[in-house]
């Protein structure tokens, strides 16, 4: 492996742990917003510099012989590769950063859900019952108008707080 190979493989891995620390967030070089496009983002320059880095190497050790001429062309091929590869570093993050979530939850959505008693609920006190909010099993202080036994099916008609309900028998408790 000659010089031009170990430097474009730096540059490569430069640019490849560079591209990584900015899509997990890190923002490296981030000096605010300058009003760029967004080809001029840190992962867009980060995935060309990568992918010249990597593409160069591996065409400089393809072609015989390591002159000047062959490094310029390993530089060309790396410059021909790293070009789709910024582009797709820039629809992907811009992707990640437009990704659709779901609201936060509210003491609003907690009234209507059913749910089960876990923790008898008392006529003086509060038990506790697990109700499921957005697919996740949530545990609730609850209180009711009458004692509820655990395993009695409920339904909330109440959030006194975010973590405490008031709740009905769904079936009558005998």
């Amino acid at each position: 492996m000659n010089t031009a190979t170990v430097v474009f493989l730096v540059v490569g891995g430069t640019g490849a742990l560079v591209l990584a620390l900015s899509l997990i967030g890190a923002e490296l070089l981030h000096f605010g917003h300058l009003g760029l496009p967004d080809f001029f983002s840190v992962e867009a320059l980060a995935g060309f510099v990568g992918a010249l880095g990597f593409a160069g190497a591996i065409t400089n050790e393809l072609l015989p012989g390591h002159t000047p001429d062959t490094v310029a062309v390993a530089a060309a091929v790396g410059v021909l590769a790293a070009l789709p590869t910024a582009y797709l570093a820039v629809r992907l993050s811009r992707a990640a950063r437009d990704m659709h979530t779901d609201a936060t939850p509210t003491r609003a959505d907690l009234i209507g859900t059913l749910g089960v008693v876990v923790t008898p609920i008392t006529t003086t006190g509060y038990g506790e019952v697990r109700i499921r909010l957005g697919g996740q099993p949530i545990k609730l202080y609850a209180k009711a108008d009458r004692p509820l036994p655990a395993g009695a099916e409920i339904f909330v008609i109440e959030a006194a707080s975010e973590t405490s309900v008031v709740v009905e028998a769904v079936h009558p408790v005998t």
